[in-house]
Protein backbone atom coordinates (compact mmCIF):
# COMPACT_ATOMS: atom_id res chain seq x y z
CA UNK A 1 0.00 0.00 0.00
CA UNK A 2 1.28 3.50 -0.82
CA UNK A 3 -0.17 6.96 -0.22
CA UNK A 4 1.03 9.52 -2.80
CA UNK A 5 0.35 13.11 -1.84
CA UNK A 6 0.45 15.69 -4.66
CA UNK A 7 3.40 18.04 -4.41
CA UNK A 8 5.29 20.82 -6.11
CA UNK A 9 9.06 21.17 -6.20
CA UNK A 10 10.65 24.15 -4.42
CA UNK A 11 14.19 25.31 -3.56
CA UNK A 12 15.50 24.57 -7.06
CA UNK A 13 14.07 21.08 -6.95
CA UNK A 14 15.76 20.07 -3.69
CA UNK A 15 12.59 20.12 -1.62
CA UNK A 16 8.86 19.60 -2.07
CA UNK A 17 5.69 21.21 -0.74
CA UNK A 18 2.48 19.18 -0.43
CA UNK A 19 -0.44 20.70 -2.34
CA UNK A 20 -3.48 19.96 -0.17
CA UNK A 21 -5.87 21.32 -2.78
CA UNK A 22 -5.24 18.37 -5.11
CA UNK A 23 -6.35 14.76 -4.62
CA UNK A 24 -4.23 12.09 -2.96
CA UNK A 25 -3.57 8.83 -4.82
CA UNK A 26 -3.70 5.58 -2.87
CA UNK A 27 -2.26 2.47 -4.47
CA UNK A 28 -2.68 -1.09 -3.27
CA UNK A 29 -1.07 -4.24 -4.64
CA UNK A 30 -2.60 -7.72 -4.57
CA UNK A 31 -1.12 -11.06 -5.64
CA UNK A 32 -2.94 -12.17 -8.78
CA UNK A 33 -2.10 -15.87 -8.73
CA UNK A 34 -5.61 -16.59 -7.42
CA UNK A 35 -7.69 -14.52 -9.84
CA UNK A 36 -11.03 -15.06 -8.03
CA UNK A 37 -9.57 -13.96 -4.70
CA UNK A 38 -8.08 -10.87 -6.28
CA UNK A 39 -11.37 -9.96 -7.96
CA UNK A 40 -13.24 -10.46 -4.68
CA UNK A 41 -10.80 -8.12 -2.90
CA UNK A 42 -11.31 -5.47 -5.58
CA UNK A 43 -15.10 -5.74 -5.29
CA UNK A 44 -14.89 -5.43 -1.50
CA UNK A 45 -12.64 -2.35 -1.74
CA UNK A 46 -15.02 -0.74 -4.26
CA UNK A 47 -17.95 -1.32 -1.91
CA UNK A 48 -16.07 0.08 1.09
CA UNK A 49 -15.20 3.22 -0.87
CA UNK A 50 -18.87 3.65 -1.68
CA UNK A 51 -19.73 3.50 2.03
CA UNK A 52 -17.18 6.25 2.74
CA UNK A 53 -19.10 8.63 0.49
CA UNK A 54 -21.92 8.65 3.06
CA UNK A 55 -19.68 10.52 5.52
CA UNK A 56 -19.53 13.61 3.30
CA UNK A 57 -15.79 13.47 2.85
CA UNK A 58 -13.97 14.80 -0.17
CA UNK A 59 -15.04 13.31 -3.51
CA UNK A 60 -13.58 9.85 -4.00
CA UNK A 61 -12.57 8.93 -7.52
CA UNK A 62 -13.33 5.70 -9.31
CA UNK A 63 -11.34 2.65 -8.32
CA UNK A 64 -9.08 1.67 -11.20
CA UNK A 65 -7.29 -1.65 -11.58
CA UNK A 66 -4.58 -2.98 -13.87
CA UNK A 67 -2.26 -5.93 -13.98
CA UNK A 68 1.36 -5.16 -13.11
CA UNK A 69 3.82 -7.67 -14.50
CA UNK A 70 6.54 -8.91 -12.18
CA UNK A 71 9.94 -7.49 -13.12
CA UNK A 72 13.52 -7.60 -11.99
CA UNK A 73 13.35 -4.15 -10.40
CA UNK A 74 17.08 -4.14 -9.71
CA UNK A 75 17.75 -3.95 -13.47
CA UNK A 76 14.51 -2.61 -14.99
CA UNK A 77 15.62 1.03 -14.61
CA UNK A 78 18.57 0.39 -16.92
CA UNK A 79 16.26 0.25 -19.94
CA UNK A 80 15.75 4.02 -19.59
CA UNK A 81 19.46 4.86 -20.04
CA UNK A 82 20.48 4.65 -23.71
CA UNK A 83 23.83 5.43 -25.31
CA UNK A 84 23.74 9.23 -25.49
CA UNK A 85 25.66 11.58 -27.77
CA UNK A 86 26.33 15.04 -26.32
CA UNK A 87 27.79 17.81 -28.43
CA UNK A 88 30.02 16.87 -31.35
CA UNK A 89 32.30 14.20 -29.89
CA UNK A 90 31.22 13.11 -26.42
CA UNK A 91 29.31 9.84 -26.12
CA UNK A 92 28.00 8.48 -22.82
CA UNK A 93 27.87 4.69 -22.84
CA UNK A 94 26.19 2.97 -19.89
CA UNK A 95 28.35 0.01 -18.97
CA UNK A 96 25.57 -2.46 -19.79
CA UNK A 97 25.26 -1.24 -23.40
CA UNK A 98 27.44 -1.73 -26.49
CA UNK A 99 28.51 1.09 -28.77
CA UNK A 100 30.61 1.18 -31.90
CA UNK A 101 32.53 4.43 -31.73
CA UNK A 102 32.77 6.64 -34.77
CA UNK A 103 36.09 8.29 -35.68
CA UNK A 104 36.74 11.14 -33.26
CA UNK A 105 34.24 9.96 -30.62
CA UNK A 106 35.22 10.42 -26.99
CA UNK A 107 33.33 7.61 -25.24
CA UNK A 108 32.62 7.74 -21.50
CA UNK A 109 31.82 4.41 -19.87
CA UNK A 110 29.43 5.18 -17.04
CA UNK A 111 27.68 3.34 -14.23
CA UNK A 112 25.79 6.04 -12.30
CA UNK A 113 24.81 3.79 -9.39
CA UNK A 114 22.99 5.90 -6.79
CA UNK A 115 24.74 9.18 -7.65
CA UNK A 116 23.43 12.05 -9.80
CA UNK A 117 24.82 12.38 -13.30
CA UNK A 118 23.74 10.17 -16.18
CA UNK A 119 23.74 12.71 -18.99
CA UNK A 120 19.97 12.51 -19.32
CA UNK A 121 19.34 15.75 -17.43
CA UNK A 122 19.80 19.04 -19.33
CA UNK A 123 22.10 20.46 -16.64
CA UNK A 124 24.64 17.67 -17.20
CA UNK A 125 24.39 17.89 -20.99
CA UNK A 126 24.93 21.65 -20.87
CA UNK A 127 28.05 21.20 -18.73
CA UNK A 128 29.43 18.59 -21.10
CA UNK A 129 28.75 20.77 -24.15
CA UNK A 130 30.44 23.78 -22.49
CA UNK A 131 33.40 21.58 -21.51
CA UNK A 132 33.72 20.39 -25.10
CA UNK A 133 33.77 24.03 -26.22
CA UNK A 134 36.64 24.71 -23.83
CA UNK A 135 38.45 21.66 -25.20
CA UNK A 136 38.05 23.09 -28.71
CA UNK A 137 39.67 26.28 -27.38
CA UNK A 138 42.61 24.15 -26.10
CA UNK A 139 41.79 24.96 -22.50
CA UNK A 140 41.33 21.38 -21.24
CA UNK A 141 44.28 19.33 -22.48
CA UNK A 142 47.01 19.49 -19.86
CA UNK A 143 44.80 21.50 -17.49
CA UNK A 144 44.18 21.12 -13.77
CA UNK A 145 40.42 20.68 -13.34
CA UNK A 146 38.14 20.94 -10.31
CA UNK A 147 34.70 19.27 -10.33
CA UNK A 148 32.49 20.61 -7.52
CA UNK A 149 29.52 18.36 -6.77
CA UNK A 150 30.89 15.51 -8.87
CA UNK A 151 27.93 13.12 -8.47
CA UNK A 152 28.61 10.08 -10.63
CA UNK A 153 31.86 11.63 -11.84
CA UNK A 154 30.61 12.10 -15.39
CA UNK A 155 32.13 15.57 -15.78
CA UNK A 156 35.42 14.51 -14.19
CA UNK A 157 35.67 11.55 -16.57
CA UNK A 158 34.84 13.75 -19.57
CA UNK A 159 37.57 16.20 -18.57
CA UNK A 160 40.04 13.35 -18.15
CA UNK A 161 39.21 11.83 -21.53
CA UNK A 162 39.52 15.26 -23.15
CA UNK A 163 43.09 15.43 -21.93
CA UNK A 164 43.07 17.09 -18.50
CA UNK A 165 46.35 16.54 -16.63
CA UNK A 166 44.60 16.11 -13.29
CA UNK A 167 41.06 16.33 -11.90
CA UNK A 168 40.04 16.90 -8.28
CA UNK A 169 36.43 15.77 -7.81
CA UNK A 170 34.63 16.80 -4.61
CA UNK A 171 31.14 16.05 -3.35
CA UNK A 172 29.59 16.26 0.10
CA UNK A 173 27.89 12.88 -0.47
CA UNK A 174 30.18 9.91 0.25
CA UNK A 175 28.23 7.78 -2.24
CA UNK A 176 29.08 10.29 -4.97
CA UNK A 177 32.78 10.19 -4.10
CA UNK A 178 32.70 6.37 -4.34
CA UNK A 179 30.82 6.52 -7.65
CA UNK A 180 33.29 9.02 -9.10
CA UNK A 181 36.24 6.84 -8.12
CA UNK A 182 34.56 3.76 -9.61
CA UNK A 183 33.81 5.49 -12.92
CA UNK A 184 37.35 6.86 -13.05
CA UNK A 185 38.53 3.25 -12.86
CA UNK A 186 36.12 2.12 -15.58
CA UNK A 187 37.67 4.70 -17.90
CA UNK A 188 41.28 3.96 -16.84
CA UNK A 189 41.66 7.41 -15.28
CA UNK A 190 42.67 6.35 -11.77
CA UNK A 191 45.94 8.25 -12.12
CA UNK A 192 44.15 11.41 -13.32
CA UNK A 193 41.04 11.74 -11.11
CA UNK A 194 41.18 12.10 -7.34
CA UNK A 195 37.73 11.81 -5.73
CA UNK A 196 37.16 13.03 -2.21
CA UNK A 197 34.35 14.11 0.05
CA UNK A 198 33.98 17.84 0.61
CA UNK A 199 33.09 21.20 -0.93
CA UNK A 200 35.14 23.82 -2.78
CA UNK A 201 38.79 23.15 -1.78
CA UNK A 202 39.85 26.78 -1.30
CA UNK A 203 43.09 25.63 0.34
CA UNK A 204 44.23 24.05 -2.94
CA UNK A 205 46.06 26.07 -5.61
CA UNK A 206 43.62 27.54 -8.15
CA UNK A 207 42.54 25.44 -11.13
CA UNK A 208 42.56 26.08 -14.87
CA UNK A 209 38.99 24.81 -15.24
CA UNK A 210 36.30 24.61 -12.54
CA UNK A 211 33.09 22.67 -13.14
CA UNK A 212 30.11 23.32 -10.85
CA UNK A 213 26.87 21.56 -11.79
CA UNK A 214 24.92 22.55 -8.68
CA UNK A 215 21.78 24.67 -8.25
CA UNK A 216 21.30 28.43 -8.43
CA UNK A 217 21.17 29.04 -4.67
CA UNK A 218 24.40 27.09 -4.08
CA UNK A 219 26.16 28.86 -6.95
CA UNK A 220 25.19 32.20 -5.40
CA UNK A 221 26.38 31.13 -1.95
CA UNK A 222 29.65 29.70 -3.28
CA UNK A 223 30.44 32.47 -5.78
CA UNK A 224 33.38 33.84 -3.78
CA UNK A 225 34.87 30.38 -3.16
CA UNK A 226 34.47 29.44 -6.81
CA UNK A 227 36.21 32.67 -7.86
CA UNK A 228 39.07 31.85 -5.50
CA UNK A 229 39.42 28.43 -7.12
CA UNK A 230 39.75 29.71 -10.72
CA UNK A 231 43.30 30.50 -11.81
CA UNK A 232 44.07 33.70 -13.76
CA UNK A 233 43.03 33.07 -17.35
CA UNK A 234 40.98 30.05 -16.27
CA UNK A 235 37.32 29.29 -16.74
CA UNK A 236 34.33 28.34 -14.57
CA UNK A 237 31.46 26.33 -16.04
CA UNK A 238 28.37 26.63 -13.84
CA UNK A 239 25.17 24.71 -14.51
CA UNK A 240 21.98 23.70 -12.71
CA UNK A 241 20.48 27.17 -13.18
CA UNK A 242 16.77 27.67 -13.81
CA UNK A 243 16.39 30.34 -16.46
CA UNK A 244 14.53 32.63 -14.06
CA UNK A 245 17.52 32.52 -11.66
CA UNK A 246 20.11 33.29 -14.32
CA UNK A 247 20.36 37.01 -13.59
CA UNK A 248 20.79 36.33 -9.86
CA UNK A 249 23.63 33.87 -10.46
CA UNK A 250 25.32 36.12 -13.03
CA UNK A 251 25.07 39.03 -10.58
CA UNK A 252 26.66 37.02 -7.77
CA UNK A 253 29.47 36.01 -10.11
CA UNK A 254 30.07 39.61 -11.14
CA UNK A 255 30.18 40.69 -7.51
CA UNK A 256 32.76 37.97 -6.84
CA UNK A 257 34.93 39.01 -9.80
CA UNK A 258 33.76 36.44 -12.36
CA UNK A 259 32.57 37.78 -15.71
CA UNK A 260 30.18 35.71 -17.83
CA UNK A 261 31.78 34.99 -21.21
CA UNK A 262 29.55 32.17 -22.48
CA UNK A 263 26.03 30.84 -22.19
CA UNK A 264 24.24 27.66 -23.25
CA UNK A 265 20.54 26.91 -22.71
CA UNK A 266 18.24 23.91 -23.03
CA UNK A 267 14.53 24.01 -22.15
CA UNK A 268 14.36 25.90 -18.81
CA UNK A 269 18.01 25.37 -17.87
CA UNK A 270 21.09 27.51 -18.40
CA UNK A 271 24.85 26.95 -18.10
CA UNK A 272 27.20 29.89 -17.78
CA UNK A 273 30.92 30.06 -18.53
CA UNK A 274 32.75 32.73 -16.54
CA UNK A 275 36.28 34.09 -16.40
CA UNK A 276 38.07 35.94 -13.59
CA UNK A 277 38.80 39.57 -14.23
Amino acid sequence: MSVEAPFELIDDGLAARVDSSRPVTIRGYLPALDRRAAEASVDRARGDLGHLQAFGLRPIGELETRVVQEEDWADAWKTHFPVLRVGRRLVIRPTWRDHEAAPGDVVLALDPGMAFGTGLHPTTRLCLAALEDLADERRVRGARVLDVGSGSGILSVAAGLLGARSVVAVDTDPIAAESTAANAGLNKLDDVIVARRGSVPVADPPFDVVLANLIASLLVDLAAELRQSVAPGGRLIASGIFIDREAEVAGAFEDAGLHVVGRLAETDWVALTAAPG
